[in-house]
């Protein structure tokens, strides 16, 4: 034992003389993780898939922005509208670009149910299994799926695929919170595309049309992409084309449910009752 360290680990700047770790004595590290084997031990670089364009799209996105770092969220976006996900070299892309840690992007990455950390399908189908749309149907119309897309008898889980992730006709099921269409529920989204007051028949023809090559059109808003691009979208880089870019933003997303209130009441001349001025907040209780 070398001066200034310990046979056993102790609080302090001394250096234990040896390591420790809760298998045994017979433990066979090596067998464990052999010399050369693929995974986190692999010291061959990851081909950089971002290149000179990619990188001039995220330097666009920084350049929105006041504070670069405000760029993070449309970046990710980007980074899938690549990869179909956000992988760890998408993270240390996104790092570089914005002088931000691999740790800083990872927290906002897992937060954010929009980013994906495993390849996505082709499409990304949402079903809404929040309250109201569950009760409606929802929770049907997810289950089927999960048959219908499952193989050798096992559903299909969250966030999983049938096909190969990224590959024509690969779609990827997930189970989403409320996706604020309440008025119009059952309802679920392609590539984040409404397709309203859906049923479990329904479900499973748009889904097979998918697997077939076929974009059924949404019931509002833009024609249906891959989830690729409309990835790149909400990035925030639309086409080029002034007739596609019209067909993407001005395709109609208020359905005439979400509007009726509204219209009632510009036919019948209601009016929200008007705040008088000058009216004193009440006192806040100093803790």
């Amino acid at each position: 034992m070398t001066e200034g360290t310990t046979q056993v680990p102790e609080p302090g700047p001394n250096q234990s003389a040896e390591t420790y770790s809760s298998a045994g004595g017979d433990t066979d590290v090596v067998a464990i993780a052999p010399e050369g084997a693929e995974g986190i031990l692999e010291d061959a670089p990851l081909a950089d898939p971002f290149g000179p364009d990619v990188v001039a799209k995220a330097q666009n996105l920084i350049n929105r922005y006041p504070q670069s770092r405000s760029a993070l969220l449309p970046m990710l976006h980007l980074v899938q509208s690549v990869q179909g996900y956000v992988s760890q070299e998408g993270i240390s892309f996104c790092g570089r670009q914005l002088d931000l840690s691999d740790a800083e992007v990872s927290a906002v990455v897992t937060f954010y149910t929009m980013y994906k950390r495993r390849p996505c399908g082709e499409h990304l189908v949402s079903v809404c299994t929040n309250t109201l749309c569950a009760a409606m149907g929802g929770d049907a119309i997810y289950r089927k799926l999960q048959e219908h897309l499952g193989t050798d008898g096992a559903p299909l889980g969250h966030e999983e695929t049938a096909g190969s992730p990224g590959e024509p006709g690969s779609v990827t099921l997930e189970h989403a919170e409320c996706l604020a269409a309440c008025d119009l529920a059952p309802v679920l989204q392609v590539n984040y595309e409404y397709y309203d007051n859906q049923t479990t028949d329904s479900a499973v023809e748009l889904v097979d049309a998918l697997r077939n090559g076929e974009r059924p059109a949404p019931t509002r808003g833009a024609p249906l992409s891959d989830f690729k691009g409309a990835e790149l979208q909400l990035a925030g880089f639309f086409p080029e084309d002034e007739q596609a870019y019209r067909a993407d933003v001005d395709g109609r997303s208020a359905a005439v449910e979400t509007l009726r209130g509204a219209r009632l009441a510009e036919e019948r001349g209601w009016t929200a009752p008007v705040m008088p001025d000058n009216v004193a907040l009440p006192e806040v209780e100093k803790k």
